[in-house]
């Protein structure tokens, strides 16, 4: 008797839904076999405990994942960088970026923040409603925020903002074209090297710099994918979580009167909004280094894992209502930023830009509400985040 293939994943789902299958895995079957795109069967991991384990153990690599024929959902890998290496190589990119990434760096940059979100809003105020959202506000401050944080002339972003297309294309771009966009970026990336080289600034991107001139070790090639690691990070997934949040407070009237009367509620919410968006379509998969019993299932040496965040973060063995957004949750251990060793560095200046926006949101259009019928929203499609293309939205 022939077994029956395993469900294809990643589940469809409707725009920012939870896919029911998801979330009948969590419940009845939390470890179980899954098809990926390319390369064969894979374990589907979706509770809690069992992501978190299998995002800080040692015994599963993520390096393993790139080779040859392995389950995965592209169909070659996209870009090296620190996002998939494993200890002990990462743990020294690591520590060397977190030399430039301080608390002390990011709390400074407040006040820049602000004014950008000012600036924005004033802009979007004087041009009238409707406007949209995403391209008139979310889109722009996390990239002004980051190129600025970074030191990267925001003025050049039609050399690097192609890139992101494709960075996180899952079918929008052919494999040669990401190929293209990866060696456009290494040349750019490449030139402002020497230019920062030859003119230091007090920015992110020449203290990683001086990490490497001054012996810590970071090679040519390690300086450019950290800093386009941390561009593209720090633009597209910013941007589509703050169109992301609004588009889902605006169908919370309850949440969002709640938020406008207490702003000091708004930290509360974007950490609540995290927790619930499923931004990430796909997840970074692992492979076992050597046999290990997960959640009472055994998973052999070789076989590819794939820790599903988004489901972890709707576990109701951690959180009450998990289907439901609640501004007041406190007790909030989600994994929007991953876990462990990947847990994303520039986690601090993501948060400051989220509250930031909402806040200043809020209380500039106490009125704000969505200018056309849902039906009208346009979503993206083949790529790794979800969300809207565009929120038109009036006052």
């Amino acid at each position: 008797m022939t077994s029956m293939p395993a469900p294809s994943y990643p589940f469809p789902a409707e725009h920012l839904d939870e896919a029911a299958e998801l979330s009948r895995l969590r419940r009845d079957e939390p470890i179980s076999r899954v098809t990926m795109p390319y390369g064969g069967e894979a374990w589907l991991v979706t509770r809690m405990g069992d992501v978190r384990e299998v995002l800080s153990d040692p015994r599963f690599s993520r390096r393993l994942q790139t080779e040859a024929d392995r389950p995965r959902f592209f169909p070659e890998p996209v870009v090296e960088g620190i996002g998939i290496m494993d200890p002990p190589e990462q743990t020294r990119l690591r520590k060397l970026v977190a030399k430039a990434f301080t608390a002390r760096r990011v709390q400074a940059f407040e006040p820049r923040v602000q004014t950008i979100v000012d600036e924005l809003l004033d802009a979007m105020e004087a041009k009238g409603a409707p406007a949209d959202i995403y391209a008139d506000f979310s889109w722009q401050l996390p990239g002004i925020s980051i190129c600025e944080f970074m030191g990267v002339p925001y003025e050049d972003r039609d050399r690097f903002v192609p890139f992101f297309d494709s960075v996180v294309s899952t079918t929008s771009k052919t494999p040669d074209e990401i190929r293209q966009a990866i060696g456009d970026l290494h040349a750019y990336f490449g030139e402002l090297v020497e230019k920062r080289r030859a003119a230091p600034t007090d920015d992110l991107f020449t203290a990683l710099i001086r990490a490497r001139d001054e012996g810590d070790r970071l090679s040519e090639k390690e300086l450019i994918e950290m800093s386009f690691g941390l561009l593209v990070a720090g633009m597209e997934t910013t941007a589509s979580q703050l169109a992301n949040f609004l588009y889902l407070l605006l169908r919370e009237p309850e949440q969002l009167d709640l938020l406008r009367a207490k702003p000091e509620l708004v930290p509360n919410a974007v950490e609540e909004l995290l927790r619930f968006v499923p931004l990430l379509a796909v997840d970074q998969p692992s492979v076992a280094r050597e046999d290990v019993t997960l959640g009472g299932v055994l998973i052999r040496a070789g076989e590819t894992v794939v820790p599903s965040m988004n489901s972890a973060n709707r576990d109701a063995d951690v959180f009450e209502n998990p289907q439901s957004i609640d501004v007041t949750r406190e007790h909030n251990p989600h994994l929007a930023f991953s876990h462990g060793a990947h847990h994303c560095v520039g986690a601090q200046l993501a948060r400051l830009e989220m509250v930031t926006a909402l806040r200043s949101l809020l209380l500039r259009f106490p009125n704000l509400r969505q200018a056309v019928p849902d039906e009208e929203l346009r979503w993206k499609a083949g790529v790794v985040l979800r969300g809207v293309e565009a929120l038109p939205v009036e006052w």
